[in-house]
Formats: C-alpha cells, sequence, structure tokens
C-alpha cells in the first residue's frame, strides 16, 4: 500500500482520501487496488462503523487515469472492476463529501454512498456519450434508482457539467455547504452514525440494498459488456483524438 489511499479511523469513522491532489485525485491502478483493499478490509473490521470518503486538495476526483489501463495484462480483471464491487459490496454506511471536479468514476462512485454532501465549487460530470464510452460502476441502474429515469438519462446522454444547486436539486446531494464546511459537515453526520452498533447498522443498509444488489449486478455486466464493443470503436478513437487536438468530435463521417 502507498499514500494514494489515506486512511484514518476517528472514534468508528473511517476517513478514505483519495490523495492525488496534483492530478485532481485521477485514480490509476495502484490507487483502484488499494480502493478494493480499504474497503474490504473495512467491511471485516468491526472497529469501522462508518466511513467517510473524500478527495485530498480542491478536487474529489477527476475519474479514471486512461493511461494506467495499459498496466494490466490483456485477459485479466482490472482492478477497476474488483474495486467497483468491493464498494458495492460494502456493508456499513458510507458518506461522501466532494467538491471541485467529480468526472466519470469519480462520479459514479458517488452513486454508491449512502448520503453525499457538496461543496459549492462543485462540477460533476458523466462523459460517457462525448467520448464514444458507456457508464461504469452500475451507475446506470445506481443512478436512475437515485435520482429517477428521466433525470439520470437527461445527465448520462447530454453529458452536461452538473453544479452543487443541480446536484442537490435532482437528488445526488443530500445538502449542500460552504467549501470551507464540507468536511466538518459530512464528518459529523458520519460521527452520528457511528455511535450506533455496527450490526445493526449492517442490517439496516442489507435492508435497503439488498433488492438493489441483483440489478446492480446484472448493471455491471451489462456495463462492461457495452464498454469492449466501445473501447476502441472509431466513435471512441474520435473522441479521443479530438481531445486531444482540442477540437469538437466529428461523429458523424465516421
Amino acid at each position: 500500500m502507498t499514500d494514494l489511499v489515506l486512511t484514518d479511523n476517528r472514534d468508528g469513522v473511517l476517513v478514505v482520501t483519495l490523495n492525488r491532489p496534483e492530478k485532481k485525485n485521477a485514480i490509476n491502478t495502484q490507487m483502484w487496488i488499494e480502493i478494493r483493499e480499504t474497503f474490504r478490509a473495512a467491511a471485516a473490521d468491526d472497529d469501522v462503523v462508518s466511513v467517510l470518503l473524500c478527495g485530498a486538495g480542491d478536487h474529489f476526483c477527476s475519474g479514471v487515469d486512461l493511461s494506467s489501463f495499459g498496466e494490466v495484462a490483456e485477459g485479466e480483471e482490472h482492478p477497476f472492476e474488483s474495486a467497483a464491487r468491493a464498494v458495492v459490496e460494502f456493508d456499513k454506511p458510507i458518506v461522501a463529501a466532494a467538491k471541485g471536479v467529480a468526472i466519470g468514476g469519480g462520479a459514479t462512485v458517488l452513486f454508491h454512498a449512502d448520503i453525499v454532501y457538496v461543496g459549492e465549487s462543485l462540477r460533476l460530470r458523466l462523459p460517457f456519450a462525448n467520448l464514444g464510452l458507456v457508464p461504469e460502476w452500475g451507475s446506470s441502474y445506481m443512478l436512475q434508482a437515485n435520482i429517477g429515469a428521466q433525470r439520470a438519462a437527461e445527465l448520462f446522454y447530454t453529458a452536461e457539467w452538473v453544479n452543487a444547486d443541480k446536484a442537490l436539486n435532482v437528488g445526488i446531494a443530500a445538502d449542500v455547504l460552504p467549501d470551507a464546511d464540507l468536511f466538518d459537515h459530512a464528518m459529523s453526520k458520519a460521527q452520528e452514525i457511528a455511535q450506533w452498533p455496527v450490526n445493526a447498522l449492517r442490517e439496516i443498509k442489507r435492508s435497503l440494498r439488498l433488492h438493489h444488489l441483483d440489478a446492480i449486478d446484472a448493471a455491471i455486466n451489462a456495463e462492461q459488456a457495452g464498454m469492449a464493443r466501445q473501447a476502441g470503436s472509431p466513435e471512441n478513437i474520435e473522441a479521443i483524438t479530438a481531445f486531444i487536438e482540442k477540437r469538437t468530435p466529428n461523429f458523424r463521417d465516421l
């Protein structure tokens, strides 16, 4: 383990901090491994009652570091996928505190938090359509479950930027705080949760999540199949090329 994911147990609240601020906490292969191992260990540790997930610096997470995908041998499961499973299967309350950018995987992980608080600086985006790709982390189901099918479709199909007020209004966030107050507010809520017995909280979360798990699993499988078809497709290549060349992509002439 490195210092890319920091953990600090504060009287039952495990503060998990994505710690790559110079890259806006973009998640590389090693970070996926550490996220997976952190959540697996926290699930087995009764001294962890709740989790507070946040990002170091001014941003929550700018998403997947695409350069890291070449670090895994062809045919092997990428730690991105096992990290997703570890978060999906985590059986204790997760509180998230997000400010600055939350893009791609840095947004979809929030949909698996039980409570999300955002700072006024939040800029969230689901950039899958504009990259010629598909959603991940079961987000194609979870966002609908959290905010409704039409609102989820709007955000996925348009790939629009979502600010803090819209995140609150559509139901992604429970509350909006000034950036300076965000962590303390989220921490106080995580501590309020952590005063209760851990097994009772496990059972409550199981009751809340049980009827979603089959649908999440189906969504993850469908997303992985769709990603396999789209990654490296002409649409995906054009999107990435246009991004590198700083121009508007042309999907019509493919």
